[in-house]
Parts: structure tokens; C-alpha cells; sequence
């Protein structure tokens, strides 16, 4: 073969043998997809599913799909094909099953059935989200409810609160729920406002550990949620809690300072401390800018700031509010291009805002990068859930776990640390079950079951009545009278849309009346008094009401303790209720004063158990009870030019944040601050003994405050920082010690900067907020 036919031989042959290679090459069985293998980092899987997406594919990750149709699913669970099939074929962010009121186990065969249909038939095989609320336990059919979230806080009990919501956690991840809407993270800083008792009190501090512990308790303390844990998302983003006029969703007009370093401090610590992957973003407005649009909160503080990683969503209809109520947007499609590029990932309730991006995209109107990052922040969660590796739960877990024994003997015990001790006269409390041989329960609240709002419905769960009566089996007898109502609305749950409708003054005088008599026969009375889930409640519209231009008493109820207290019987009144009530007559007349909030489905079985000894109440108060609404705003931390008083009127609160009293006698002594001068970047440690001086083992909560003495700019004239909860038995002493660190003595200088300013610190401990030992603490420049 001559030189020239060589060279022509490889002009042809090594092409052809490229050729060959690639066919054959691409005959190969493909691999799997990179976002498909568990074995890679999670943002590469991220980012090469979203190299892989459409923009529809992308976009339908944004909003989710509410099934409405109950047919959709056979008589075991299986999704059978209908009217969502073409959107469900996209891919979606979210199911949501509104009508699915079947069993536990059939829910978890419904989740799993629609998952596998996702991932099967969709291209490119997207889990959803399937969201629940569990405000105060998982919020479904027969799950356990646990004592209201401001009864919670009243435990003051972190580890409590981590375990009752590691129990609600399991509950939602057994039925195949893998993320719930909350914890509610809001400051309750007006009672006035109908969500109160959604919040674990008023102090940014006690709300942050708090929040922290339930978040620990739902998604788990790793990086990766297992079968056992949910996401968290965190509510409501932020500054919902002190609305103006304590009317829901009205603006919050508060200054930079204020709301940093109040309204935003849980959330940081929630972000940062706790690793919570999802937010959920305020209904209401923060100096001008309603929060769903709010740039500088969503992106600027919360993603650069803080390092959130996770996604945004917005409140139910959240981006409706923005043309319907706050009217910064014309119409859905431009409230979803402010919110998407104001830093809103996914719109919950508000499809129609969000469904127009594909083509606002193409007309150059939003970015496809800023779609990019929101659809990546959801994958992120989707994949931190395991829902790609491990997308199915097991139907026969569900029964186990759903309100087990464990559970249950777990929300009593948290109704028992939640009740709070606020008066007890001549040691009334507690009663004796064998000296007494009759026992009136009174009041609206005294039968049946009082959840508060974001409970299973229909309510279940032990009232008062039942418990007590359960309690005193053969012992002593009890008397019951309805006395007077709260409402006459037929159905009292926090979902009802309609007014709360007042009983008739005919009526109720006619049934105070039979109260007395029900009295006047029973060695001493039991009044169960405070409000009901349909007027503490979130008000939605003008039927939907919750929020209040007073607090007192509802009703009647206050003619109803005169009435009993004229029998001359011993009388304690056990008020269940969502926020502060200005009880100033009750504080004043009867003898023990219970405070329970609303204490879950195992109520009546605590209450019997504290009313009767069993059990040593050892809740306190995280918020201020005012004397009237004319104090409000009255939080404790206020400043200190807030100290002036009104004529003819006593301006103390009727009962202050950490306040609560006990069975027995706790007396705090020899505290110490070691050492007494340290630098901005020291620690010092604080210590004090505390002793069981009465005659009853008790819990007492130990709480220690800071006062920044001489500062520039002001600084509050108390602060909470730090407490803890130590079981003592009678006679014994135990010495307490908090390490004082410097990110609790920062504060925001005139720079916005958050450091330690120098200067004299009054360092406080005691059982309250205004009953403390004192000692300073000298912080030096260095």
C-alpha cells in the first residue's frame, strides 16, 4: 500500500471508528440521573435536577395541588385518575387532601399512592410536600392535642416542649405528612389581638428557646430529616404579634431598632441556632411594606444576613392580601412578580399569583434565575426530607403512634406544668378528697372539650367535668350547672364561620340562678370560666372574629362569681381561655385562681390531679395580665421613661411576666456574680441558692434579667436571659448558677451594629419578674 492510500485510509478509517464508538456509546444503558443517587451532596442534586426541568416544570414546584375531589381515591387509598392528572403529570410543589377525613392508616395508603403517581408518571419524578398544621400537636383526625401554645410556654420546660413536639412530629411523618406550619414564632404583645394564644408568650428571649425546642422536636437535631421528624416552618414572618389596635394582619409601624432586636430575634435564633428549613412569610405590613413584598426582610436580613438557605412561603392567600387588602399590586399576576422577586419561593393558598410566571419569564417581567432560586430552595427541602430516597411511609405504623398511651400520659403532663397558680388565699388549694363530700363544677367551660384554635375537628378530649368526675369516682359527689354561656353558637370550634353570638340577659340570669342552688348544696365550688374558640380565635373576616376591644370577662361570667361568692362557699375559679383577661375583680374576691389556657385533650385528668394535690402546680405567666386595656402595650421590658401613672388608677400589671405561685414556698439567697468586672468578650457566672421551704416536693422556674444601667441608645429596664427549671423536695436546697455570655449582654448601638457596650450591668434573679435579688456586674472595654 503505497504513502498516499495510507493517508487516505485514515481520513475515513479513524472517523468511522469515532462513529462506532459514539453508537455504541449510546446504546449503553444510561445511568442514573445524578439528582436520583443518595449518595451525592445534596446542592449537586439540586442543581443538576434543575438542569434537567422545564420552566413549567419549574414553575409548577412554586404552588400546590389541593385534591377537593374525595372520589379521587379508591376505597383502599389508591389514587385513581380525574380531573388533577394533567397538573399532577407536570409535577407539583404541595398536596393538600382539604376533604380527606378518612382514618389514619387510609390516609397514609392516600399519601403513598399519590407520591408513587408522582413519581412514576411525572417526567422527572418529583415528590410533593403534603402540609398539616401542628400548632399544638399534629392537626388531624384522632392525633393527640396537646396543651395551646401559650400553655406551652407556660412550662416553661424546654425539654417538655422538644418531646411533645418529637410526639407530633412522629404522628404527621407516620400518616405521610413530611412538613407542618409551625411553630408560631410571633411575640404576644397585645391580648387584644385574637391569636394570642397561638404564642409562647410576649418576651423575644423565652419565645426564641422555646422555639427552638419545638423546632428541635419536629425536625430532629441532624442535618437530614429521617422517617421520624418533619420540617419545620416558621410562622409568621415577622412582627404579626403587635398589630396595630391588636386587629389581625393590621400594620406593625415600629422602627428598625424595635423590631430587630424583638420581633426578629427568634427567628434569627430559630435560623441560625436551630436550622429551620422554611418560613413562612406575615400577612401584615412593617413600616409601609406589606411583608410578602418586603425585599429588605426576605432577602437583604434573612437569606445575606442571616445565611437562611431554605425556602419562603407565603401565608394561606397571602399574595391575594396584596391586591385585595394592601393594594400595592393591580391584579394576582403582578402581586406574584413583586412577591417572587421580593424573595417568596412558594404561594400557599394563591396559585392564580404564581401560574402567569411562565409567560411574565418570557416577556422579561421576572428572571428565570430568580425562579431558579426559588425552585431550588424547595428541591433543597424535598431532598433534606429523604422524600426522593424514601418517598413512601408505612400504613401499618400509623395506628402505633397516632395518640398513643405515651402521648397521652404525655399531654397531661404538659397540661399539669402549663397551669399557673395565681392566687391561693389561706391555702385553699388543694382540696382535700377526704375530708370533702361534695364538689360543685360551674361555668360555661366546665363541660366538655376546649382545644383552641388549630385543633383536630371534631374536638376530642377529657373536659373538666368528665376529669373531675372520673376523679372522685365514689369519694365525694359532684354537682354540675351550666350557669351561663360564653356564646349560644351550637358549635363552638375555632373553624366556625359565623359571629360569636351572646347568650340573652333573660337567659343567663335563669341559669345563674340554678348555679346558686347547685352551690348552696356542695361543700365548695369549682368555676370554670374564660372564653372559647369563637372569641379567641384568628379573625379572618367579618363573620370569622377574634380580636377584642376589652378584657374582661365575657358575658356574663362576672355576675356569675358574685352570684356564687355570696353563697359563702370556698371558691376557686379555673379560667380556660386564649389570652390575659383583666380579672381585677376576681383577683380581688375569690380566694384561688387558676390560670390553664387551653390545656389539651387530656384537661380534665390534670386538672383533678392539681385541683386535688397530685400534682404541684409550677406554671408562670410569659405574659402580662393589664388591669385594663388602657395599660396596653404593658410587656415588661419596657423602657425607661415608660413609668408613669394614670389618674386614679394603679398602673402595675394585675399579675407580671414570670409570675406564678405554688403548693409550697420557695425563698432564693446568697447570690453571687464570679467574677465582678469582666471584658466586652468575657463570660461571668451567676449563681444563687434556691430552697424548698415549705412541706411539699415542687418545680420551681428560676429566671434571671439583665439592665444595661446607664446606655446609649435606651435599653429596656429588664430583659430576660436566661432561666431554668430545678425540682426540689421539701426542705432541700440546691444552688443555681446561668453563665452570663456576651451575646446576651449585646445589644444594637447607634450604628445598628450588635455588640457589648461597656458600663454597669444590674444583674437580677428571682421566681418573677418583679420579685428578684440584684447584684452588679462592671463590663470594661477590655
Amino acid at each position: 500500500m503505497s504513502k498516499n492510500e495510507k493517508s487516505i485510509k485514515k481520513l475515513w478509517v479513524y472517523p468511522l471508528l469515532v462513529l462506532i464508538t459514539i453508537y455504541f456509546s449510546g446504546c449503553k444503558k444510561p445511568g442514573k440521573p445524578v439528582y436520583k443517587d443518595a449518595n451525592v451532596p445534596i446542592e449537586t442534586r439540586v442543581k443538576d435536577l434543575l438542569s434537567r426541568m422545564t420552566l413549567k416544570e419549574k414553575v409548577s414546584q412554586l404552588y400546590g395541588l389541593r385534591i377537593r375531589d374525595t372520589s379521587a381515591f379508591g376505597s383502599n387509598g389508591n389514587y385513581l385518575a380525574n380531573k388533577d392528572t394533567a397538573r399532577l403529570n407536570l409535577g407539583v410543589g404541595s398536596i393538600n387532601f382539604s376533604k380527606f377525613d378518612h382514618s389514619p392508616e387510609l390516609y397514609a395508603k392516600a399519601v403513598n399512592s399519590i407520591q408513587k403517581y408522582l413519581i412514576t408518571k411525572s417526567r422527572l419524578g418529583i415528590p410533593a410536600f403534603v402540609f398539616s398544621e401542628a400548632l399544638h400537636g399534629y392537626m388531624e383526625y384522632g392525633a393527640t392535642s396537646f396543651p395551646q401554645a401559650v400553655a406551652l410556654g407556660s412550662t416553661w420546660d424546654t425539654t417538655l416542649v422538644e418531646n411533645v413536639f418529637k410526639a407530633a412530629g412522629l404522628e404527621a411523618r407516620a400518616r405521610g405528612t413530611n412538613e407542618v406550619l409551625a411553630p408560631v414564632l410571633d411575640l404576644s404583645r397585645d391580648p387584644r389581638w385574637g391569636r394570642t394564644e397561638e404564642c409562647y408568650g410576649e418576651d423575644p428571649y423565652l419565645v426564641s428557646r422555646i422555639g427552638m425546642a419545638a423546632i428541635h422536636g419536629l425536625q430532629g437535631r441532624s442535618k437530614l430529616i429521617n422517617q421520624n421528624h418533619v420540617a419545620v416552618t416558621l410562622k409568621h414572618f415577622a412582627g404579626h404579634g403587635e398589630p396595630k389596635g391588636g386587629r389581625n394582619i393590621a400594620p406593625v409601624n415600629y422602627s428598625e431598632r424595635y423590631f430587630r432586636e424583638n420581633f426578629l430575634y427568634p427567628f434569627k435564633m430559630a435560623v441560625q441556632k436551630a436550622h429551620a428549613h422554611a418560613i413562612m412569610a406575615s400577612y401584615n405590613e412593617w413600616d409601609g411594606v406589606p411583608n410578602h413584598v418586603n425585599y429588605k426582610l426576605l432577602t437583604q436580613i434573612l437569606r445575606h444576613e442571616w445565611g437562611f438557605n431554605g425556602y419562603v412561603m407565603s401565608d394561606g392567600g397571602g399574595l391575594d392580601v396584596l391586591y385585595n387588602v394592601h393594594h400595592v399590586a393591580a391584579d394576582s399576576a403582578q402581586a406574584g412578580i413583586m412577591a417572587i422577586n421580593a424573595g417568596v419561593d412558594y404561594a400557599l393558598g394563591s396559585s392564580d399569583c404564581f401560574t402567569p410566571l411562565v409567560q411574565e419569564v418570557k416577556d422579561g417581567k421576572v428572571s428565570e434565575k430568580v425562579i431558579d432560586r426559588a425552585v431550588g430552595d424547595i428541591l433543597r427541602l424535598k431532598f433534606t426530607l429523604g422524600l426522593f430516597d424514601h418517598p413512601y411511609v408505612d400504613p401499618s405504623r400509623v395506628n402505633k403512634v397516632t395518640n398513643s398511651k405515651a402521648h397521652k400520659e404525655l399531654a397531661k403532663k404538659a397540661a399539669e406544668e402549663a397551669m399557673i397558680l395565681l392566687k391561693n388565699e389561706h391555702h385553699l388549694l388543694p382540696l382535700d378528697s377526704t375530708k370533702i363530700k361534695s364538689l360543685a363544677v360551674i361555668g360555661p367551660n366546665a363541660a366538655g372539650i376546649h382545644l383552641g384554635g388549630y385543633s383536630p375537628v371534631p374536638m376530642h378530649g377529657i373536659g373538666v367535668l368528665q376529669g373531675i368526675r372520673e376523679f372522685a369516682g365514689n369519694r365525694f359527689k359532684v354537682n354540675y350547672a351550666v350557669s351561663c354561656k360564653i356564646t349560644t353558637n351550637k358549635k363552638t370550634n375555632w373553624l366556625v364561620n359565623e359571629k360569636p353570638v351572646p347568650n340573652s340577659k333573660e337567659n343567663d340570669e335563669k341559669l345563674i340562678g340554678q348555679a346558686v342552688q347547685v352551690a348552696r348544696k356542695s361543700d365548695a365550688v369549682l368555676l370554670v370560666l374564660g372564653g372559647n374558640e369563637l372569641i379567641d380565635r384568628e379573625a379572618w373576616n367579618e363573620n370569622h372574629l377574634g380580636d377584642r376591644d376589652n378584657l374582661n370577662l365575657a358575658g356574663r361570667q362576672q355576675e356569675l362569681a358574685k352570684a356564687i361568692l355570696k353563697t359563702g362557699k370556698p371558691v376557686i375559679v379555673l379560667l380556660i381561655n386564649g389570652r390575659p383577661l383583666s380579672i381585677n375583680y376576681l383577683q380581688k374576691n375569690v380566694p384561688a385562681i387558676i390560670e390553664g389556657w387551653y390545656l389539651g385533650e387530656e384537661t380534665g385528668p390534670a386538672v383533678a390531679d392539681v385541683l386535688f394535690g397530685k400534682t404541684n402546680p409550677s406554671g408562670k405567666l410569659t405574659i402580662t395580665f393589664p388591669r385594663s386595656v388602657g395599660q396596653l402595650p404593658d410587656f415588661y421590658d419596657k423602657k425607661p421613661s415608660d413609668f408613669r401613672h394614670y389618674v386614679w388608677a394603679n398602673s402595675s400589671p394585675l399579675y407580671p411576666f414570670g409570675y406564678g405561685l405554688s403548693y409550697t414556698h420557695f425563698t432564693y439567697s446568697n447570690m453571687k456574680i464570679s467574677p465582678k468586672k469582666i471584658p466586652i468578650n468575657g463570660d461571668a457566672t451567676i449563681s444563687v441558692d434556691v430552697q424548698n421551704a415549705g412541706k411539699v416536693k415542687g418545680d420551681e422556674i428560676v429566671e434571671m434579667y439583665i439592665h444595661d444601667i446607664v446606655s446609649f441608645p435606651t435599653r429596656p429596664v429588664e430583659e430576660l436571659k436566661d432561666f431554668t427549671r430545678v425540682s426540689l423536695n421539701p426542705g432541700e436546697k440546691r444552688t443555681v448558677t446561668f453563665h452570663l455570655t456576651p451575646d446576651k449582654l449585646k445589644s444594637l448601638n447607634l450604628k445598628m451594629k450588635n455588640v457589648v457596650q461597656p458600663g454597669k450591668f444590674e444583674i437580677m434573679v428571682g421566681k418573677s419578674s418583679t420579685d428578684v435579688l440584684r447584684d452588679t456586674l462592671d463590663v470594661t472595654q477590655s
